[in-house]
């Protein structure tokens, strides 16, 4: 037998190196982590496995978008009126309220919309709205994305413990505690810049944005001496990490997070507030 033939393949080796069954959980990711080491397994497969570990821990609390963070649309509103907030927000689905947040009447697809426009007299939101799915905030991961496979639902409310809606979570939020963060249409493409004007001048920016070079393209001055990235100055701003739909004015400029997973943000919406000054003012002395 040849040389390349008798070579084990790379499977082959990282079962020999868990031949020994590991004792607990902890032992199993040093197992991992070692054969990672080897170059049995690259970064990615790596961090999905801890990922697929880890959607097995985690509960629907762990990620969800809060309440007070949920896009909404209320039944009593025209579609002429909420149609700008679903082409802003560019979400494929909507919970539909009436009173309040804990008053949800059913999901909205943005798809369905398309009846609209083609029989504006004829269309009813309530008759185009999609069962709402309810779940407790302890349901875990894992059950939660057998549940979204098996009924092909994509977005469930959340409730607590008193029937209270306590926010929402979708089958993209899951699947990204296994692979990461999901790029979809909306998404900057790999080979786009990192900062891309929009038609109401608004920008979109890569969280990962060096400041240099958003205070060129912006024509800020924003300090590089503690942050080298535009999102790191912002998570500081926040002082925690921010959700998806969060928003801070700093410097003149309001930063909203378009794009997060529970790891890090990964983009942003950032305007210009009318007359303000853009230059980073230092801390105020203790």
């Amino acid at each position: 037998m040849d040389e390349a033939g008798s070579k084990p393949s790379w499977l082959e080796r990282l079962s020999a190196l868990l031949m020994r069954e590991p004792e607990d959980r902890e032992e199993l990711i040093e197992q991992l982590h070692a054969a990672f080491e080897r170059n049995l397994l690259d970064a990615d497969a790596l961090g999905m496995i801890e990922g697929v570990l880890q959607v097995g821990e985690l509960s629907v609390r762990d990620i969800m978008i809060p309440r007070s963070q949920m896009d909404v649309i209320r039944v009593s509103e025209s579609v002429a009126h909420f149609l700008p907030f679903v082409l802003d927000t560019a979400h494929s689905r909507f919970p539909v309220i009436g009173r309040d947040k804990d008053d949800v009447l059913g999901i909205l697809l943005a798809k369905d919309l398309l009846r609209y426009f083609a029989d504006p007299d004829a269309f009813d939101l309530r008759d185009s709205l999609r069962p709402a799915v309810f779940i407790p905030e302890s349901k875990r991961l894992n059950v939660l994305l057998k549940e979204f496979r098996s009924t092909r639902n994509h977005m469930a409310i959340v409730v607590d413990e008193y029937g209270g809606v306590a926010g929402l979570v979708t089958i993209e939020d899951v699947i990204e505690q296994i692979i990461g963060d999901i790029e979809d249409e909306y998404d900057f493409d790999e080979t786009e810049s990192n900062i891309i004007r929009d038609h109401s001048g608004r920008y979109r920016v890569k969280a990962l944005t060096e400041i240099e070079d958003f205070n060129a393209a912006l024509g800020v001055a924003f300090a590089d001496d503690e942050y080298d990235t535009i999102g790191g100055l912002v998570v500081s701003r926040f002082g925690h990490l921010p959700k998806r739909g969060e928003s801070i004015d700093h410097a003149g400029l309001r930063f909203q997070v378009i794009r997060a997973d529970s790891r890090r943000i990964h983009s942003l919406l950032v305007e210009r507030l009318p007359e303000a000054d853009t230059t980073e003012q230092p801390a105020p002395a203790a």
